[in-house]
C-alpha cells in the first residue's frame, strides 16, 4: 500500500482566499452599483451561480432591482432603439406588474423583459405612442400613419427586447 500524504490544511485554505476575495469584491461592486450593465450583471450572476454561495443571492437580487428601477434597463433598451426610443410607459407597466422578490425563478430584470414579451406590451404601447398628436406636431394623424409608425416602433422595440433576452436561456438562467 502506498503512503498518501494529505495537503497541509493551511495550504488548502490559502487556495480559497483569492476566490473569497474575488467574491467579496464582486459583492461590493454590486452594492455600490459600480457594475450596472446587463452583460456585466449576467457575468457576475453566472460566476455566483457556479460558486453556489448563498451569501451572493441578496446582493445579486438587489443589484437587478437597482438596475431596472434606476432606468439603466431603459437606457440599454433605448441604446438599441435609436430611431424609435423604447417606451418608458411600456417598461413601467411591466415593472408595476412583476414582483421584485426572488420567488418564481429568474431575476427581476429577466421577469420584467419576459412580461413585456409574454403580455404583448410592445404592440399596444407602440400604437398608443403612434396615436399621440404630439408625435405628429400636434396634428391628428391618419389611421394609416398611426399604423405605419406603430409597426416601425414595434419592430425596433421587439428587436431590442429580443437582443436583451438572449442573455438568458428560456427559463431565465
Amino acid at each position: 500500500m502506498r503512503n498518501v500524504s494529505l495537503p497541509d490544511p493551511t495550504h488548502v485554505a490559502n487556495l480559497f482566499r483569492p476566490i473569497q476575495a474575488d467574491k467579496d469584491r464582486l459583492i461590493h461592486s454590486l452594492r455600490t452599483h459600480t457594475i450596472n450593465t446587463l452583460p456585466e450583471l449576467r457575468r457576475i450572476e453566472r460566476i455566483f451561480s457556479a460558486l453556489n454561495a448563498p451569501d451572493t443571492a441578496a446582493p445579486m437580487q438587489n443589484a437587478w432591482i437597482y438596475y431596472v428601477d434606476s432606468h439603466n434597463l431603459l437606457n440599454e433598451l433605448r441604446g438599441l432603439t435609436r430611431d424609435y426610443p423604447f417606451s418608458s410607459e411600456c417598461l413601467d407597466e411591466a415593472k408595476a406588474r412583476v414582483p421584485r422578490n426572488g420567488n418564481g425563478g429568474g431575476n427581476y430584470c429577466w421577469k420584467v423583459l419576459k412580461w413585456v414579451k409574454d403580455q404583448s406590451l410592445i404592440p399596444r404601447h407602440a400604437r398608443l405612442l403612434a396615436a399621440k398628436p404630439a408625435m405628429w406636431g400636434g396634428k391628428k394623424p391618419s389611421a394609416a400613419d398611426v399604423q405605419k409608425l406603430a409597426t416601425m416602433c414595434t419592430n425596433e422595440w421587439t428587436r431590442a427586447l429580443t437582443t436583451l433576452l438572449r442573455h438568458w436561456d428560456a427559463n431565465g438562467a
